[in-house]
């Protein structure tokens, strides 16, 4: 959700997201609450972050709920490294309305953390 929004807010950012067990596709709740914003990600897939290493990047954020997991560690050439923590949607239990909620939630969560660094970062496209 993070590089879909990412991608929204400047379409000349070059965003690729990653982690350590991808499973090839992204959450089909995911897809959903992000296409109630007009976002389409449906096309996106989950990369193994290995496949990342060898490139130079300017920023790598990492997104996950410290409490749960371990965050990876990314050994590339970056200059700035920047952790956001949020919640796991997917691990949600109950009904579908109630996970689907849950999706909304954290959903709004990174659209706000991730507006908020990209408006602070002095970081644009040319």
């Amino acid at each position: 959700m993070a590089e879909g929004f990412l991608k929204s807010f400047d379409d000349k950012l070059e965003v690729y997201s990653a982690g350590t067990k991808p499973s090839g596709f992204v959450h089909p709740n995911a897809v959903k609450v992000m296409s109630e914003l007009g976002i389409n990600i449906s096309k996106y897939i989950s990369k193994n972050l290995d496949s990342f290493l060898e490139y130079e990047w300017d920023y790598v954020i990492t997104v996950c709920d410290n409490a749960k997991e371990t965050c990876p560690v990314f050994t590339g050439n970056v200059v700035n490294k920047i952790h956001i923590g949020f919640e796991d949607p997917a691990d949600a239990e109950g009904s579908e309305e109630h996970v689907l909620n849950e999706f909304r939630k954290i959903r709004d969560e990174i659209k706000e953390k991730i507006k908020q660094f990209y408006v602070n970062v002095k970081f644009k496209s040319e």
